[in-house]
């Protein structure tokens, strides 16, 4: 079992950290049961399998990924994390990825599991 994220300005760098050791189940850790997550602008899937097949395609492209937090807001228990990612180099398929956004995350807390994404929205701006 993966460590708990103890406080929300850390969770989209435990994001980051599990994202870069290819860790699929810990990144799945980090969701609340009924998480929403966006892959793509206005795209939103819900369910567990839907959402590790969409994380599977990032992990698809190999590539690290850079996040850097910039506000966190709490409030009795519910959070939004807002923080600036990129993911760039070359896909395994010899073509470049220049991917980057600026998420608007909502997260969760409880004693048992500490924060976890109940909306994992990495283009938030868009």
């Amino acid at each position: 079992m993966s460590t708990p994220v103890t406080s929300l300005d850390q969770l989209n760098l435990a994001f980051a950290d599990r994202f870069n050791a290819r860790d699929l189940d810990g990144l799945m850790a980090l969701n609340a049961p009924d998480v929403v997550f966006v892959p793509a602008p206005g795209q939103p899937v819900t369910g567990e399998d839907a959402v590790r097949g969409a994380l599977e395609q990032f992990l698809g492209l190999n590539l690290p990924i850079v996040m850097t937090v910039r506000h966190v807001f709490e409030s009795d228990g519910t959070g939004l994390a807002v923080a600036d990612w990129t993911i760039d180099g070359t896909a395994p398929d010899g073509s470049p990825i220049a991917l980057a956004g600026t998420t608007a995350d909502v997260a969760v807390h409880d004693e048992t599991h500490g924060w976890r994404y109940a909306i994992d929205n990495p283009f938030g701006t868009a």
